[in-house]
């Protein structure tokens, strides 16, 4: 069988299985499955499959129709222009989870960021860091926060994750892009001293428990509930976390939550005194998604 009609096939296959992005996803399954890019199977329909190629194709293709992500399928996702691994276990990264980065650079780096709020410089004497801030990613997942800070801020960055499978796919990410992070187990930032941090990021969960069950399917029955369950108002993760960064952070010291399209003053509104200069970032939706403060006690 022919590229070509393998795409059609698989085309064909998804679009009947009401799956999202049918094109796409056979494209990307069927390059999984050549070990090529894209673009080659653009450039070469003509090129045969063999049978054994054929057999993981249309695994491929049923494991998508059954639900499974793409992601944990061709078990990569591109985060900030790098492929990170990803598999069950681990939250899939979104794109949104950029303009944490993009505020967090704005920081560490503002010669080469800028604030993604209004698209104006951010002034270095105004923030109190450098490249020399000591980070902190808790709740770090497949690594992608405290890895990308790590190579593009070139910072010294710590990361905590309380899943041992998510702490073993973050290690795996850091080495094989070459950061420096030190990764370590346990919940929120317990192991690490007060005033120990000039900045800290986190993408924790914030979908309330009741909503779980109305996500899509891929996402409901694949990605791992504790990183998508905030408790019954969603807010669970945050009330915790705070006070935490509160202690962890040196004064003048900042913080960085990625929030749900819906929190943008629910989750500035737990910012207790000590807190100052919060901001709210929209996504490119125009939704809420990122929280900033900074701690001044």
């Amino acid at each position: 069988m022919r590229v070509e009609t393998a795409l059609r096939q698989g085309l064909e296959l998804l679009r009947d299985g009401a799956i999202g992005a049918p094109a796409l996803t056979a494209e990307l399954l069927l390059a999984h499955t050549l070990h090529r890019d894209r673009i080659y199977l653009l450039t070469h329909p003509e090129y045969e499959l063999s049978e054994l190629e054929w057999l993981h194709y249309g695994r491929f293709l049923h494991e998508r129709l059954k639900g499974q992500p793409t992601q944990y399928i061709t078990r990569t996702q591109e985060f900030w222009g790098r492929d990170f691994h990803v598999e069950k276990g681990v939250l899939i990264p979104r794109p949104e989870t950029e303009h944490v980065i993009e505020q967090a650079l704005a920081l560490l780096a503002p010669a080469r960021a800028t604030d993604a709020s209004d698209n104006q410089r951010v002034d270095a004497a105004n923030t109190g860091l450098s490249t020399t801030t000591r980070v902190l990613d808790i709740g770090t997942g497949s690594g992608i926060l405290a890895v990308t800070l790590a190579l593009e801020a070139k910072a010294r960055v710590c990361a905590t994750e309380i899943s041992p499978d998510a702490l073993r796919i973050a290690r795996a990410n850091s080495a094989r892009l070459g950061a420096q992070v030190d990764f370590v187990q346990c919940d929120l930032g317990a192991a690490f001293a007060d005033s120990t941090f000039d900045l800290i990021v986190s993408n924790p969960p914030y979908i309330a428990s009741a909503e779980i069950d109305a996500l899509q399917r891929e996402v409901r029955e694949w990605e791992p509930r504790a990183a998508l369950d905030g408790g019954p108002d969603g807010f669970a993760v945050y009330r915790r976390l705070i006070p935490d960064a509160a202690r962890l952070l040196r004064p003048g010291g900042w913080l960085i939550l990625e929030i749900g399209a819906t929190q943008g003053e629910s989750v500035p509104g737990l910012l207790g005194p000590g807190w100052r200069a919060c901001s709210v970032t929209p996504d490119l939706a125009g939704l809420p998604r990122v929280a900033k403060a900074q701690w001044s006690p």
